[in-house]
């Protein structure tokens, strides 16, 4: 949990591993076997679904487009689909040319092949 604020509102279904989840968060689970989604806690709504949404893009990406991910370059991939995420609701020239923007003034360098390798 190094990258959750303390304090925080963790949002998790009732998978028996996340009761671990330190006292340093707010802690608050739907019953998916119970088949409860979502619930309303005063001023929070508690449910996992846009989590589940961005898993299930990220998964359908990997298996139906790049087939597998290196380690090494996982934090790209996730940064790719991030990107995607947000910007689900417009129209694929608007998420083309937010992507752009975001490239402005960066280089992209490949180290060339050494002779003989694939």
């Amino acid at each position: 949990m190094d990258h959750v604020q303390d304090g925080s509102v963790v949002v998790t279904d009732d998978y028996f591993g996340y009761r671990g989840i330190p006292k340093i968060f707010r802690h608050k689970t739907v019953k998916h076997g119970a088949k409860e989604y979502s619930r309303k806690e005063k001023d929070l709504t508690v449910h996992t679904n846009t989590v589940e949404s961005k898993f299930s893009l990220l998964k359908r990406g990997i298996i139906g487009t790049f087939h597998a991910v290196s380690k090494k370059h996982l934090p790209l991939y996730l940064a790719e689909f991030d990107h995607r995420f947000n910007h689900r609701k417009v129209s694929d020239g608007e998420r083309t040319v937010s992507a752009l923007k975001m490239a402005e003034g960066k280089r992209l360098t490949l180290k060339p092949l050494k002779r003989g390798a694939k």
